[in-house]
């Protein structure tokens, strides 16, 4: 930016990666993890989550031009370092040397959270893709309005970086709100730790309003003993239940009559354990006609 000699030399592209990994490499030896920001392509977000958080920058934007750098910075690879943490984010990001991003988050209030999280029961659809970690569209709209949801208001977050810039909102901000918008892409799950809230009780007032109840069926849904069931179901039913208990009775003392009669029936003569063989009388001179 703007200094007592004039405006800082350019530095380009290529210089910045180049110190970008250079401070990596630093930064790995001494066993930290470094998270960066890549965007494939010229969308920085694609889901309507990430889109909708981009949308909202601008009303943190106290300069016009800050936002379109941001959006240059995230997208060449400038952003080399971005941790989302309760309540705050920490950046690196490689500009005319290696400066760092903190950003503060005001926790949602507990009215505004059980409001979303009533609103958000109502989409009884949703509640098995919450249960998988998944959140539905109809789910995440609600999260992202902006006023009610979980998308901080400019009173609500608070913007510093190590750059001699005198804007609240810096280039090097910009880029990493950005990089905000293209991390919740892939982990949504972020906007609540962001928050300091837990997505859990999304599933539980869903839950609550799946509950089955306590009482009992209304009397009119009871079937009473005397109703006759084939006026009830449109059935040919021609047995009543004395006769179906009788025919029963017979069936089941003529299958008892079968069976004793089969185990009284005499087993043929074996010999040599295989049933003998009845052979043909031969007749002697004598007795031939």
């Amino acid at each position: 930016m703007y200094y007592e000699w004039g405006w800082r030399p350019h530095v380009s592209v290529a210089e910045r990666r180049r110190q970008a990994a250079k401070k990596i490499a630093k930064l790995q030896k001494k066993g930290r993890t470094i998270s960066p920001v890549v965007i494939q392509g010229r969308a920085i977000a694609k889901t309507f989550w990430g889109k909708a958080w981009c949308d909202n920058l601008e009303r943190y934007s106290d300069f016009a031009n800050r936002l379109p750098r941001g959006r240059t910075y995230v997208r060449n690879g400038s952003v080399i370092d971005l941790q989302i943490a309760p309540g705050k984010v920490e950046a690196l990001v490689s500009g005319s040397s290696i400066y760092t991003v903190a950003i503060s988050v005001t926790p949602v209030t507990k009215a505004r959270w059980n409001s979303i999280c009533r609103d958000c029961a109502g989409a009884i659809d949703s509640l098995v893709e919450l249960l998988q970690g998944r959140f539905s569209t109809g789910v995440m709209e609600r999260i992202c309005r902006q006023g009610t949801g979980l998308f901080p208001s400019p009173n609500e977050i608070k913007l510093a970086c190590s750059c001699p810039d005198w804007a609240e909102m810096c280039k090097h901000v910009a880029a990493v709100l950005y990089g905000v918008g293209a991390r919740l892409d892939q982990l949504p799950e972020l906007l609540f730790r962001l928050n300091q809230v837990d997505e859990n009780d999304l599933i539980a007032k869903a839950g609550d309003s799946l509950r089955l109840g306590k009482k009992g069926p209304a009397a009119t849904k009871v079937l009473g003993r005397g109703e006759d069931l084939s006026e009830l179901f449109g059935l040919d039913i021609q047995q009543s239940g004395a006769d179906n208990s009788k025919l029963s009775g017979t069936l089941t003392a003529g299958r008892s009559k079968a069976l004793g009669a089969k185990a009284a029936a005499p087993r043929p003569q074996t010999t040599g354990g295989r049933a003998a063989k009845k052979r043909p009388r031969v007749q002697t001179r004598e007795q031939r006609p």
